[in-house]
């Protein structure tokens, strides 16, 4: 696990004789007693683990430097499982705005891309005691159960499974937006619309594959299992599946992408099946990523309001971490469908 620190008046390793007025910070008192994190962390919390003479000198320098908890109001932290470059710039986008408006600091962390974020420690976050934490990575019931007995409020950010009652959450209106999607291919006179989805253990790909079929049931077309391929979230795995679809004798003549990075998967195939988008086929994708604008022809997508989600999440955790009692703490933003150049009618027999 790493991190670093932006957007705000964190004073993390800063020597206090530098500026008598500013808090000292754990990390200041772990270097000059010569230990971790973490242990200053139990001798300030009266954990065990901590031998008696190395408890006494952290013990001496937190009286001799006056150390306070209440320096964690001007720190939050933001935590991802893996952080993806085009999804996850949105949200620390997000994240950023609000904390400089604040005036707080953000700790990014990531558990890093071939670890498991549910089984994945957090020791490092609660021994710097956030004020509140935003959580991209999906975090076990025993991480919660952590965070919630060190008094630190967090903001699960698009949650991947269902969360228990009361657990804050943000997320966007997936299921309406698979729906759109695909209502959008059927009001342009598509009958053969092929769904790349993504993992069903995700929740937000379930529901996109229920807005899916809710569209076509509601226009009176049935659901071809043939035409819908699980895989993951990626543009190899979007070019894969559409080779699978578009290999057959009736291919589709419109895929709707689970994501964006599907749907550009579906442009490379389409390129090396040699077929034209949209005059042979349309797509449409979901999220709306700055690439969607750029791609030719650029992309008809869901728009997944990634930014303003991040500042809502992010303005909800920092009231929680204020103590204050917040009338929600389950929201969903709306997601719109952004029309480009990706789709058009079908030819004429197909």
């Amino acid at each position: 696990m790493s991190y670093v620190e932006a957007g705000g008046p964190v004073s993390d390793g800063e020597h206090p004789a530098g500026d008598p007025t500013r808090p000292v910070t754990i990390s200041y008192i772990a270097e000059t007693a010569g230990v971790s994190v973490p242990t200053v962390s139990k001798v300030i919390n009266g954990r065990a683990g901590v031998s008696a003479d190395t408890r006494a000198r952290v013990e001496a320098l937190i009286s001799e430097y006056g150390y306070r908890k209440t320096n964690r109001k001007n720190m939050m932290e933001l935590v991802f499982g893996e952080l993806q470059d085009m999804w996850g710039l949105e949200i620390i986008r997000g994240v950023e705005r609000v904390a400089r408006e604040h005036r707080v600091g953000v700790v990014l962390t990531e558990f890093g891309p071939h670890q498991d974020s549910t089984e994945h420690p957090i020791d490092e976050t609660l021994a710097r005691r956030p004020a509140c934490v935003v959580t991209v990575a999906q975090l076990s019931e025993e991480q919660r159960n952590q965070l919630r007995a060190k008094d630190i409020p967090f903001v699960v950010f698009d949650p991947t499974t269902e969360l228990p009652d009361g657990v804050p959450f943000v997320g966007a209106t997936n299921w309406a937006g698979g729906r759109s999607a695909t209502r959008h291919l059927i009001e342009l006179g598509h009958r053969r619309i092929a769904m790349i989805a993504g993992p069903d253990r995700i929740l937000c790909c379930r529901a996109r594959l229920d807005g899916y079929r809710s569209a076509l049931e509601t226009a009176g077309l049935s659901m071809d299992d043939s035409l819908v391929v699980r895989t993951e979230l990626t543009r190899e795995d979007g070019r894969e599946a559409a080779i699978r679809l578009l290999g057959g004798r009736e291919r589709p003549t419109a895929i709707f992408a689970c994501n964006d990075l599907q749907a550009l998967g579906v442009y490379q195939a389409a390129r090396e099946l040699e077929l034209r988008i949209p005059g042979d086929l349309s797509v449409v994708g979901f999220d709306d990523l700055p690439v969607a604008a750029f791609v030719d022809p650029p992309l008809t997508t869901v728009h997944q309001p990634l930014t303003e989600m991040a500042v809502t999440a992010t303005e909800l955790a920092l009231a929680l971490g204020r103590g204050e009692e917040t009338q929600q703490v389950g929201l969903e933003l709306a997601t719109t469908l952004t029309i480009r150049e990706s789709t058009a009618p079908p030819h004429q027999g197909d």
